[in-house]
């Protein structure tokens, strides 16, 4: 009858689908909240400090001093160049994947989304280790600015830490789901 009771493959199947769709909302969320975080934060490095009021360059200022975060304070040339990269490549499709995700079964977004993911993580590596293994003293090039005690270096890579772990959660979603691993065959 129309009334009976799920089968345990359709329960599979949608568990599996209401799994995904979870996935896609997070995803969704990290792009859609990423664009005022690069706009309003991040690019204060590489951007004219014209464009910025002067709440905003405190908030920034704010954080370098609470998190002792010595790329913000003394950024080298090869931050700076992630920075530019986050304007030129993905700034832009931030909104591209917040739609794909927030929307659902987007399957185009899969190669953009690959891509994304393995620069951002690259970019992180050189980061994180940064904060792990550099030397903040005085006579180093930051100038004693940066975290003294692990326990401030721990702080500051839990606050970069999640710019890895998503993408790498979105790679790794990208390449084994199913649903985005079909590529649906284009009509000749």
């Amino acid at each position: 009858s129309a009334l009976s009771a799920p089968t345990p493959r359709n329960q599979r199947m949608m568990g599996a689908l209401g799994a995904r769709r979870g996935l896609e909302w997070l995803l969704g969320l990290y792009f859609l909240f990423h664009v005022p975080i690069t706009l309003l934060l991040d690019l204060q490095v590489v951007l004219p400090r014209e464009l910025y009021p002067v709440e905003l360059t405190n908030l920034l200022k704010w954080y370098m001093k609470e998190f002792k975060d010595p790329l913000l304070q003394a950024p080298p040339a090869w931050f700076k160049s992630f920075l530019f990269c986050e304007l030129v490549f993905q700034l832009p499709f931030f909104p591209v994947a917040a739609y794909a995700f927030l929307r659902g079964g987007r399957r185009w977004i899969r190669t953009p989304a690959i891509i994304y993911s393995v620069h951002t993580m690259t970019t992180l590596i050189p980061i994180l280790s940064t904060f792990l293994f550099d030397d903040f003293s005085k006579a180093s090039a930051f100038k004693g600015q940066g975290p003294k005690t692990f326990h401030e270096r721990l702080t500051l890579i839990s606050v970069y830490a999640p710019y890895f772990l998503i993408p790498l959660m979105l790679l790794l979603f990208m390449l084994r789901s199913p649903y985005y691993k079909y590529e649906e065959k284009r009509k000749k």
